[in-house]
């Protein structure tokens, strides 16, 4: 029997589908960087841009909190702000990892060189943060320059803790949240704000985008072992090379002993990176990892069981399964 192919995560956006339209048009214009090369840069970002996952979450939150009554202005702008935010995040990022290609596309630095691309995240960061500030809500300024600083923390932590074997799986959590969920977890709350829900509620949007932030990282690092280096746009076991210790290795030490050597000396000798991705796939790295993303797609779902039913809260129950399934 064939099995059907999985479904696109752009599908589960069809509710928000007029809000991403719009706001892809807007964030080009919302840059207005005088300068050429500043703004090519700019733009070559938003053209390769992802699949909107973040600024989607934004809109389906802002959606589920706002079924008798049309999303405000603010809500768009934060929707904005979050894609911004992101994109800076993943320049910095490739500069760091000396990354030529991003989902298949010519990463800034290597279009660029490494100083335009500094440049080009510092500047995003700012404009975000003008835009921000401009929102005039204070609990949603807190929220979102918490995000910011979570995120050098993430990069800090991961720079300061390669090739260390002694890396917790409590350290790993710590770090997928200052990486990956804390923008979730912070923009979905701040959604909730701007629509007026209680605190109670917004504490438990935060919940959401936090668990589903976390799961969406676990998958991430299994696919590190288990994707193509088509599908990744990165070669794979890519992570693991530059020692960078996620929950398929951490879990794969407790059983093979024998990893911790090939850590430890950081993969120097001839053999030393296959023979580590071997014992990772030969071990229950990855099947402990997916039961770990589970749980935490659980304790996201249960997070907004209080949403009213519509077509908005329902995407983002589906979206929450996509994360978990595209592991498989």
């Amino acid at each position: 029997m064939q099995s059907l192919p999985m479904p696109s995560v752009t599908e589960f956006f069809a509710p928000v589908k007029e809000d991403l339209s719009t706001l892809s048009t807007n964030l080009k214009n919302l840059v207005g960087a005088r300068h050429p090369i500043l703004y090519a840069a700019a733009e070559h970002l938003f053209e390769g841009r992802g699949k909107s996952l973040r600024p989607a979450i934004v809109f389906l939150v802002s959606r589920a909190t706002m079924i008798d009554r049309d999303i405000t202005p603010r809500h768009r702008r934060l929707a904005e702000i979050t894609e911004m935010i992101h994109t800076a995040s993943l320049v910095h990022d490739d500069v760091i990892d000396t990354a030529e290609v991003r989902r298949g596309i010519p990463t800034v630095n290597h279009n660029f060189g490494n100083r335009v691309a500094i440049l080009a995240g510092d500047f995003l960061f700012a404009q975000a943060s003008w835009y921000l500030a401009n929102l005039d809500n204070l609990e949603v300024v807190k929220l979102l320059s918490k995000v910011i600083t979570d995120f050098a923390e993430g990069e800090i932590s991961q720079s300061l803790t390669a090739f260390d074997s002694s890396f917790s799986l409590e350290d790993y959590l710590e770090k997928s949240f200052y990486k990956t969920a804390s923008l979730m977890a912070g923009s979905a709350k701040a959604a909730g704000v701007l629509s007026g829900v209680s605190i109670a509620h917004s504490d438990l949007l935060f919940d959401f985008g936090k668990n589903l932030g976390i799961a969406f990282q676990i998958v991430d690092d299994i696919l590190d072992f288990t994707g193509s280096t088509e599908s990744l746009g990165k070669p794979a076991g890519s992570d693991l090379k530059q020692g960078n210790l996620t929950a398929p290795v951490l879990f794969a030490l407790e059983e093979k002993p024998q990893l911790e050597g090939l850590i430890d000396r950081e993969f120097s000798e001839l053999g030393d990176l296959d023979k580590a991705l071997a014992l990772v796939q030969s071990s229950n790295g990855i099947s402990r990892s997916r039961e770990l993303a589970k749980g935490h797609i659980k304790l996201a779902v249960s997070s907004i069981e209080w949403l009213p039913s519509s077509p908005h809260k329902q995407s983002l129950i589906d979206l929450a399964t996509y994360v978990l399934d595209r592991s498989f």
